[in-house]
């Protein structure tokens, strides 16, 4: 067993981590490093686990909210959502075959490059005005949904918030209606990630259960919070998300 005063600061983690993630994604930037730091003699993959057991009721607690608060783009989840369960659930196999290292460095510059065009391009995601019509919306969307749902299952953190960005760069939505997609298609992908890593007996109990009800009780405040303040909220906290983002991924490269 640990010691008390590592759970208190791992539930006020997961809390916070919850929150930010019902917001615009991104909870895992906060739950992995502190599990990584407050418990050191777990595996990479025991650690990615474990942070997906807590967050997956989260999310399913803040994407609940939205589809009760302005409700979803169906089309968005049935296509990108499936897309991303199957991704998703194929990259926690990948993640033992392959050294995720390989891929950070070409994605901390894409994450970068991203992060400078949001803060420059001051209205985006300020208006809902989808680019695409028909069944070229539903391939963008499964693309999309696979291509962030593979990224979930080997990497992890941050697949919300890039989600977030590319349904908003890429499909047009603004910002809210992008994070409440995102939270739903997140749910999926996460729910079918997890699978996989049950069947590797990955997911550590003790320290999971305790992080999954404070990351629900965040989710819930998080997603209150982004309902209630809107798009301009969630932009501010979207660039948030993505210099932790970028930090996080720079100390990998440079520690590596």
């Amino acid at each position: 067993m640990y010691d008390w005063w590592l759970y208190v600061l791992l539930c006020a983690g997961a809390f916070f981590a919850g929150f930010m993630d019902a917001v615009v994604g991104g909870g895992g930037l906060i739950q992995v490093p502190l599990l990584l730091v407050l418990f050191p003699e777990l595996s990479h993959v025991q650690v990615i686990a474990t942070n997906r057991f807590a967050s997956v009721a989260g999310t399913a607690v803040a994407a609940f909210q939205y589809i009760r608060a302005i409700g979803v783009e169906t089309a968005v989840v049935l296509t990108a959502g499936p897309a991303a369960a199957l991704a998703s659930f194929g990259g926690t196999f990948v993640m033992r075959l392959i050294p995720p290292d390989v891929f950070k460095p070409v994605l901390l510059v894409v994450i970068v490059a991203l992060a400078v065009y949001t803060f420059l391009k001051k209205d985006l995601g300020a208006h809902h005005a989808v680019k695409y019509t028909g069944a070229r919306f539903w391939w963008v969307c499964a693309a999309i949904g696979a291509a962030l749902g593979f990224y979930n299952g080997f990497i992890g953190p941050g697949t919300g918030s890039l989600l977030v960005f590319a349904f908003v760069s890429v499909a047009g939505m603004n910002f809210l209606h992008a994070s409440a997609s995102s939270k739903l298609i997140n749910a999926i992908a996460d729910v079918a990630s997890l699978i996989g890593f049950l069947l590797n007996g990955a997911v550590l109990f003790r320290l999971a259960l305790p992080m999954m009800v404070c990351n629900m009780l965040g989710a819930y405040a998080g997603s209150r919070a982004a309902i209630l303040r809107g798009n301009a909220f969630i932009r501010y906290v979207f660039l948030l998300v993505i210099a932790l983002l970028v930090l996080r991924l720079g100390w990998d490269v440079v520690m590596r």
